[in-house]
């Protein structure tokens, strides 16, 4: 089996990889990525068991001439490249636009003149816009952030493939934990670094604000076993828990005694958005066996350096 992963080199693909290149009905695995975040971490570590399955091409989601010829001979893709949210994501909408909707048709466009079998792509829970209650894939979409809107484009492209190809669309919370090619914008993982290394943590409005969360090694393991498991095509929440800021902020408290937490904006309520977790999706790919997350985080924080 020969797979291509948009978006390769980045913190869910770092995490993806190392699964795929452990599989023995893995043959080649394609990193395509131009390297705009830049994140090196996946291509540091010393060479793994697997490692010579993995070859990299540098080249963007636009070039439809690069993109079909990565495409050759390929049996899987999983589509993970984006402009991902910021603080700043509403500061930029064009640049999302370009990226995860255009560049998303440009890859369809590729993949239904190829001999592709399974399309696999990672959406956003932000879809889905703003909810107190937990809400299914039923839900009518209403993204608020240039981000959301690019990303459910993006999804109106991928379903072009569902009645010719396997197709899955993966609604996923806002990813979190420890891998190399981590990013540190994502809210706890910059509380996590604030914490061990400022003893500070900073919060934006009131904290009562809830939001959708997956681990990054659940994350990688969904998707990778898509490849054997029964699931059938569709789109899907991928999704574990449901967590208020203030309560993550809480679990560090008692991890870190000595921490302190500010906030910024108190009087202002952040919207909320609250995912009903798919169990039988995440029965499925494995990653129904959900830790304590006051664990996840002690684990983390002790894979810094000091």
């Amino acid at each position: 089996m020969n797979i291509l992963i948009t978006g390769g080199a980045g913190y869910i693909g770092t995490g993806l990889v190392g699964k795929l290149a452990a599989d023995e009905a893995v043959n080649k695995i394609i990193i395509y990525d131009n390297l705009s975040r830049p994140n090196y971490g996946l291509f540091l570590g010393g060479r793994k068991p697997g490692s010579e399955k993995i070859s990299f091409h540098k080249g963007e989601l636009l070039d439809s001439r690069h993109l079909k010829m990565a495409l050759k001979d390929i049996d899987v893709v999983y589509h993970l490249a984006a402009k991902v949210t910021t603080p700043f994501a509403n500061a930029d909408g064009h640049l999302y636009e370009q990226v995860n909707h255009w560049g998303t048709a440009e890859l369809i466009y590729a993949v239904e003149e190829s001999n592709v079998r399974k399309f696999v792509y990672t959406s956003s829970s932000g879809v889905y816009g703003g909810s107190t209650e937990a809400v299914d894939e039923q839900f009518l979409p209403a993204p608020k952030s240039f981000y959301a809107i690019s990303k459910l484009r993006g999804e109106e492209h991928v379903k072009r493939l569902m009645n010719k190809k396997d197709t899955f669309i993966f609604r996923c919370g806002n990813v979190y934990g420890y891998n190399r090619g981590m990013r540190f914008d994502a809210v706890i993982n910059k509380f996590v670094f604030e914490a061990n290394f400022q003893k500070r943590i900073t919060v934006n409005g009131n904290g009562n604000q809830s939001r959708a969360f997956i681990h990054i090694d659940s994350l990688s393991t969904a998707l990778a076993n898509v490849l054997k498991s029964d699931l059938p095509g569709g789109v899907y929440n991928l999704v574990e828990r449901n967590i208020k800021v203030i309560d993550i902020v809480d679990e560090l408290k008692q991890l870190i005694p000595d921490m302190e937490f500010i906030f910024i904006n108190q009087h202002l309520t952040l919207h909320e958005l609250n995912v009903k977790c798919n169990d039988l999706v995440n029965q499925k790919l494995g990653i129904a066996d959900l830790k304590p997350l006051q664990q996840e985080l002690r684990e983390f924080i002790n894979r810094f350096s000091f």
